[in-house]
């Protein structure tokens, strides 16, 4: 099945997802000290929200001593009405999916990479020293969703690491790092077929990831694989 958009929206926010949430009308506003900007920024859940609502979730940001912060889809009007404010866009950030028949026409090679759960002491730790740190391994941690780390080989040493989560036919990839004596090597590409092994298992047929439009190497890794844009979306400050 083709996912629906909703259904690609959906996905993306239960598999990244924030410590706690609150609401301001048609606002939602996560919040999830040191996970990244994603869960500690406020986004519209509808198009019916109000002045009155960026007013109030940029009180509840700062009331939680977090640096009031909205996501926003290109496109959405919340992006025009923010600007109108004086707020400020930034770190573009594209959305991209593919079928996971592209992604498992080739099997990975052997001790190139597995699918585990829990992650194991070498890939958490090798996360950190990639700034992947103990924060956003907490969102890892708190999915509720079928997950799995990915655990990239190469020279017979753990070498990269990445998380996938599964929502129903959606397959969402996080995380995805690569040490750097290990980079441009074509383990990143092996790493993300295993994962579409792994989600294929649970009922899967879409993968979709998220990538700042400025990391054009791994945007050409992603096109390379089989990977389309569908949509983005941005960061907007004060």
């Amino acid at each position: 099945m083709t996912p629906s958009p909703a259904m690609l929206d959906a996905a993306f926010e239960a598999s990244w997802p924030a410590a706690e949430y609150a609401s301001a009308g048609a606002i939602r506003i996560g919040r999830a000290p040191g996970g990244g900007d994603r869960v500690n920024s406020a986004r519209p859940i509808g198009s019916d929200w109000t002045e009155g609502d960026l007013d109030q979730a940029t009180a509840i940001q700062t009331n939680w001593n977090q640096p009031p912060l909205f996501r926003v889809a290109d496109g959405d009007p919340l992006a025009a009405a923010l600007l109108a404010r004086g707020w400020q866009a930034q770190k573009p950030t594209r959305l991209l999916a593919a079928p996971l028949l592209n992604l498992t026409d080739i099997p990975v090679p052997r001790v190139t990479a597995f699918a585990v759960w829990p992650p194991l002491a070498i890939q958490r730790n090798l996360w950190t020293e990639t700034g992947i740190d103990a924060g956003r391994q907490a969102v890892m941690d708190r999915v509720s969703l079928p997950k799995a780390a990915i655990l990239g080989r190469a020279e017979d040493r753990a070498a990269g690491m990445a998380f996938v989560a599964v929502d129903g036919p959606v397959a969402v990839l996080h995380a995805l790092e690569i040490i750097p004596a290990m980079r441009r090597r074509g383990l990143a590409g092996w790493m993300i077929r295993e994962a579409a092994f792994w989600a294929e298992s649970q009922g899967a047929a879409t993968m979709q990831l998220a990538v700042t439009a400025e990391n054009a190497p791994a945007q050409a890794l992603y096109r390379g694989l089989g990977f389309i844009e569908i949509g983005g979306y941005c960061y907007y400050r004060r």
